[in-house]
């Protein structure tokens, strides 16, 4: 049987994850997954492919959304209220427009001192309408595409195991960023196949692959970046026909509800991988 074993959401885009129990799942995934984001004064956002310490950046939310602390080892914590209807304005993802809500000068001022370069730290607003793309359609807020991210450990196993064979140490789940981890498939690389999802209330839609970029070279304890791997050892076999290479699966959420570690994961219908 396949079941829910780790469930982590990510408060602000390219920082630390925080790992939960039971979360609800809404249209956008996670609650509160990347509903924050640090942006230059131009409002381009920042990422771990140039600003790997983000990663040392521990996010806490409260359960509300109204209170967000920031914590980063040698630079304490910064703690606002969170303003969630102000006036918005312009901010840059993969070169497509959206809007941000700015969250003031006192987290803009730590996380500029933190990271070494002019930032500011925005919120998706209400009115925050994105489409993602894929097999299946849906929403996000901050995140790079779809609404979750899920990995099953049969596949991180089975690049360890090539990892090894090249004499590289093995990866921790977390160089991974997923939101979901499910175990209890013993083929590696299942979550490609499975089109239609259910686990504890919610059902989820297969959107696409997941394609990997430098932040896998990330130590996401340490904010420290090294390489070649994985890219190196993905890239002898999962390399995808549209550029790239592939580890994990992108879903939209079809049907809102609670979910839990330790929940089991029925696949409804199966299909083909695309690579």
């Amino acid at each position: 049987m396949a079941t829910v074993t780790h469930l982590t959401y990510y408060p602000v885009k390219g920082c630390a994850g925080v790992p939960v129990a039971e979360a609800q799942l809404a249209p956008a995934g996670l609650a509160h997954d990347r509903s924050f984001m640090v942006v230059s004064e131009e409002g381009v956002f920042r990422t771990q492919r140039r600003d790997p310490q983000l990663a040392g950046i521990q996010p806490e939310i409260d359960p509300a959304g109204d209170q967000l602390a920031l914590h980063a080892p040698g630079h304490g914590t910064v703690r606002i209220p969170v303003n969630a209807s102000g006036p918005a304005r312009p901010v840059d993802l993969f070169g497509t427009a959206y809007r941000g809500i700015d969250q003031g000068d006192t987290v803009a001022g730590w996380l500029s001192q933190m990271l070494g370069a002019p930032s500011r730290l925005v919120r998706v607003p209400p009115d925050h309408d994105r489409v993602t793309d894929g097999r299946t359609p849906g929403t996000s807020g901050y995140a790079d595409s779809c609404a979750l991210h899920i990995v099953s450990r049969a596949t991180l196993d089975e690049l360890n195991r090539r990892l090894a064979e090249h004499g590289a140490a093995p990866l921790p789940m977390s160089r991974f960023r997923p939101n979901i981890v499910i175990d209890g498939w013993a083929a590696p690389h299942t979550e490609d196949r499975a089109q239609l999802l259910t686990l504890g209330a919610a059902e989820l839609g297969y959107a696409k692959l997941a394609i990997r970029c430098a932040v896998t070279m990330v130590d996401q304890e340490t904010g420290a970046r090294s390489g070649p791997e994985p890219l190196r050892t993905l890239a002898g076999y999962r390399r995808a026909a549209e550029g790239g290479v592939a580890f994990g699966t992108k879903f939209a959420v079809l049907r809102p509800g609670k979910v839990s570690v330790g929940d089991e994961v029925v696949v409804g219908r199966w299909g083909e991988s695309e690579l």
